[in-house]
């Protein structure tokens, strides 16, 4: 891992994700992107009336001088930091500056219970992971020294997933983290027996090339599932995978994925398929 983007608002939860993200990069050796975007639009910075260019220099200016207070933190010592403003608020521009600065990872802050559809304004989290190649990281809570020792990957078994779990594999390696595989077996339509799941399983595992243990775990709902099951064992993370063409809202089905991201009380990693 060589590069990490940070969106900011200059909230507590843009600092929480800051936080995971320089503890990350401390033992990875890599570099921290902080990212601010300003809510100007084109009209306001090239119109001549009524707005005047050094109205958007001055505020320019400013987001620069808030950005660089807000990076004064004693835990970003000796971490590389590179800040990046934009002038608007175009979130595929955020995979876009992960393409060309070759980053790993994105850490985005998003609040309490209510989740993705509050981090910044309206559902920004969730238009970053439906634009983001690389995986992204939702932090909610203030975590000190930020660690990975039990990471979970869910996922349904399809096929069309294998490629987000070869993403989780490789960032489980890199951090040197246990990687738990976890099917989340439901009742009704959806319900397999255990000779049925564990059919199913090993057909995913063997187009993986792997032999990973999975546990079968039977809840009510798959987010009761997996949230219960990283419960159980005391996992640091969650991972799940994503279609990238409308976020989380395809993870499984309905928007199971973001439910898991909004009740999840550790932090949840998506991969897109």
């Amino acid at each position: 891992m060589k590069t990490i983007i940070v969106p900011v608002d200059f909230s507590e939860q843009s600092e929480y994700a800051l936080k995971v993200a320089a503890s990350l990069a401390k033992r990875q050796e890599a570099d921290i992107l902080v990212l601010h975007m300003l809510e100007l639009n084109e009209a306001m910075i090239t119109s001549s009336e009524g707005f005047h260019p050094e109205q958007t220099v001055f505020l320019l200016k400013l987001a620069e001088k808030r950005l660089r207070e807000f990076l004064d933190k004693g835990y970003l010592k000796g971490i590389k930091i590179t800040p990046v403003i934009k002038h608007f608020k175009v979130f595929g521009e955020v995979n876009d500056i992960a393409e060309k600065h070759h980053a790993d990872l994105i850490v985005m802050g998003s609040h309490g219970s209510d989740g993705l559809k509050e981090i910044f304004v309206g559902s920004n989290a969730e238009r970053v992971v439906r634009h983001s190649e690389v995986p992204v990281l939702v932090v909610k809570n203030e975590l000190e020294d930020f660690k990975i020792d039990k990471f979970i990957f869910a996922c349904n078994f399809k096929s069309e997933s294998l490629s987000a779990f070869q993403k989780a594999k490789d960032f489980a390696s890199k951090l040197k983290a246990d990687l738990h595989m976890v099917y989340i077996n439901t009742p009704g339509d959806d319900f397999l027996s255990t000779n049925d799941a564990y059919e199913k399983i090993n057909k995913y595992l063997e187009k993986a090339g792997v032999t990973n243990e999975v546990k079968i775990y039977n809840d009510y709902s798959v987010e009761k599932g997996v949230l219960n099951y990283s419960e159980s064992i005391k996992a640091d993370l969650i991972g799940i995978p994503t279609h990238g063409r409308k976020g989380l809202s395809h993870f499984f089905m309905g928007s199971i994925g973001e439910d898991i991201a909004n009740h999840s009380k550790i932090p949840v990693m998506t991969f897109k398929i």
